[in-house]
């Protein structure tokens, strides 16, 4: 689903809720060395050990993937991968399914 690309993991495929929520989940999940199956989408960010650096960090790499520039705090603003990629779906009108 993903491919790596100068340190940076990229959609492989076209930008929609599942693949946005699929990327946090797989991109989290690397930051900290768990599984994605290891991954609870409703815990807070900061739960994880993600810090200010690594949320803004988190939210460049965001920022590749929907083509848009974003807010530094996003990951403060919306603290967990069910609030972000709520926000982030209703923000850039995806759909559930590519």
């Amino acid at each position: 689903m993903f491919k790596r690309k100068k340190n940076v993991q990229e959609l492989d495929g076209p930008l929609s809720a599942d693949t946005l929520r699929r990327w946090l989940i797989e991109h989290l999940a690397a930051r900290i060395g768990a599984s994605p199956a290891d991954i609870d989408t409703g815990k807070r960010f900061e739960a994880y050990g993600l810090d200010s650096r690594v949320a803004v960090q988190v939210s460049g790499a965001l920022e590749k993937i929907v083509e848009r520039r974003l807010s530094p705090g996003l990951l403060y603003e919306h603290q967990s991968i069910d609030a972000l990629s709520d926000h982030l779906v209703k923000e850039l009108h995806l759909a559930e399914r590519a």
